[in-house]
């Protein structure tokens, strides 16, 4: 048999008990846990330097921060009901962009499952493309098709949907792939084919999940949403790029009200449609 003489096993005193193995600081296993945190450490502290972070410029500019918030109230309201659209205009980005990846996900999502497509050939140039529009953020696909289209919302429906798709597709693959395979080898054995598989096995079994997937995405959109108008791709954030250029915090402030509504409101809407739906 194999010996184990690295293996914390327990061990039993002469009254029974269970006795902990004694820690060897010096062990061969000790070492390499030193060595992992010293590693883990060093790689934080280089972030660190990397990143610039100063506490002492902190400090420094809170209060600087304190006197432009001071200056936000109050709110500014003359322009409430522009605010307004732009928010519906944001919910409405996010919400197209899902529904649309949600639909173009699912059979790409079947291509990259490996219990069901066990071919590379298909396989892999799928999941490259997938990986790649899940790897380019939606602010970079909407500055592509702002120069495609021109400003406005249209360009942030078209690069949020880009995005979306690789990340549905992603999380719906995986769910796929952790479905019991009694249902399908019962299907599979009555003669079906893989487009029938696919309908009466994998589309019912996996609805709950993709629903609930896209749920969470179409938050995440939401929220992505808001900040799509500063590169002029619609949205609440065209409003809130004005602010900000022009030091204007109390309709920042009101902007910020307006957002965390939203987002709050759409947040609500998605937990009840998941209980609903899953």
């Amino acid at each position: 048999m194999p010996s184990h003489t690295n293996a914390r096993v327990p061990t039993r005193s002469a009254q029974g008990q269970y006795l902990e193995p004694s820690f060897q600081p010096l062990s061969g296993g000790a070492i390499r846990s030193y060595l992992v945190v010293l590693a883990l450490l060093g790689a934080f502290v280089m972030c660190l330097r990397i990143a610039e972070v100063d506490p002492a410029r902190l400090i420094e500019g809170l209060p600087r921060l304190m006197r432009w918030a001071s200056t936000a109230w109050p709110p500014y309201v003359n322009d409430l009901d522009r605010f307004l659209y732009r928010a519906l205009e944001t919910v409405a980005i996010a919400t197209v962009a899902t529904v649309a990846a949600t639909i173009v996900a699912f059979p790409l999502s079947i291509f990259i499952s490996r219990n069901i497509v066990a071919s590379n050939f298909i396989g892999t140039p799928v999941r490259g493309v997938l990986n790649a529009l899940r790897g380019i953020d939606t602010v970079v696909f909407a500055i592509l098709f702002v120069a495609a289209v021109g400003l406005g919302p249209f360009a942030g429906v078209l690069g949020m949907t880009l995005h979306a798709i690789g990340v549905i597709a992603k999380l719906n693959s995986e769910a796929i792939e952790m479905l019991p395979r009694p249902p399908m080898e019962a299907v599979e054995m009555s003669g079906a084919n893989r487009s029938k598989l696919v309908m009466f096995a994998v589309l019912p079994a996996s609805l709950p999940s993709l629903a609930s997937t896209s749920l969470y995405v179409w938050e995440a959109n939401v929220r992505t949403s808001t900040i799509l108008g500063i590169v002029g791709a619609g949205g609440i954030g065209i409003e809130i790029k004005s602010a900000i250029d022009l030091l204007d915090f109390e309709k920042l402030l009101t902007l910020t009200v307006i957002v965390l509504a939203m987002v709050t409101i759409i947040d609500q809407i998605s937990a009840y449609l998941r209980r609903w739906l899953v």
